[in-house]
């Protein structure tokens, strides 16, 4: 075990043998760390918190009450190969939030980027792969090997399917199902998700200006003609990729999936 002298820990925790805790940590009364956990600096483990299994916890993350981190999937395949979490910095993982480590099936590895809020009760599975600034509202679940790019959103009581990938910026409203991936800037709800025109209010956050808007507009009438897919192959090949907005989703959808597209009404 090794436990830089700067660390504050209750007495009333629990800190395994084995486990490596970072300068300026902070770990409440009855929060437990597991043996193979390494916290880095200034991780603050809030009272009961739990950080078990082969668990990376990133600079400044704060980890509340009764948030259980790192242990094993909920996937009847796993037999406890050694698998892993990854947790980057300034991540905010509110209370009774579960997040599992991999199976080797999936790569072995669950990864949360930076600066994630991760609200109560929000559940990531294993070999979720989750970027940077994502934010999971209250009771949001994503099932396994899920793909959340930077700056999504996902609403409230929604559920995203195993597998699916959700693109940069998109936004998924309250109690919404998600069955497919989401293009990049998308905007979808209702209890099966469709795609409802674009997530306007996050492109003006990031400075998307009209041309840019409405350059994505026009690709997604365009998609809207045929298959997801053939169309935007079509419109790739045809050089109509210029503007750095359309080339992102148009990349998104040719990139390797096998799953469909959330569509239009």
């Amino acid at each position: 075990m090794t436990i830089h002298s700067s660390a504050q820990i209750h007495p009333h925790a629990v800190v395994e043998p084995g486990a490596v805790i970072g300068a300026d940590c902070r770990i409440g009364p009855f929060a437990v760390v597991g043996p193979e956990v390494t916290l880095g600096r200034g991780v603050e483990l809030r009272s009961h918190a739990v950080v078990t299994g082969r668990t990376e916890v990133g600079d400044e993350t704060v980890v509340f009450s009764f948030a259980v981190i790192g242990e094993i999937p909920q996937d009847l395949k796993f037999r406890g190969e050694a698998t892993r979490l990854v947790i980057g910095r300034r991540n905010r993982i509110r209370e009774h939030a579960t997040i599992n480590t991999g199976t080797e099936g999936g790569g072995g590895v669950t990864r949360v980027g930076d600066d994630c809020l991760i609200m109560a009760g929000a559940h990531v599975a294993h070999d979720c792969q989750i970027g940077n600034h994502v934010i999971l509202v209250n009771a949001a679940a994503l099932a396994g090997h899920c793909v959340i790019e930077d700056e999504v959103i996902v609403g409230g009581l929604s559920g995203v399917h195993q597998f699916v990938r959700i693109g940069h910026g998109a936004m998924i409203g309250a109690v919404t199902m998600v069955t497919a991936d989401v293009i990049p800037h998308g905007m979808v709800h209702g209890p099966r998700g469709t795609l409802d025109g674009l997530n306007l209010v996050g492109l003006k956050r990031r400075g998307a200006g009209r041309g840019d808007i409405a350059a994505l507009r026009e690709m997604l009438d365009t998609l809207g003609a045929g298959t997801f897919r053939d169309s935007a192959r079509g419109l790739a090949d045809a050089g109509g990729a210029t503007n750095p907005y359309v080339r992102e989703v148009l990349d998104f959808i040719l990139g390797p999936s096998d799953r469909s597209f959330l569509t239009p009404r």
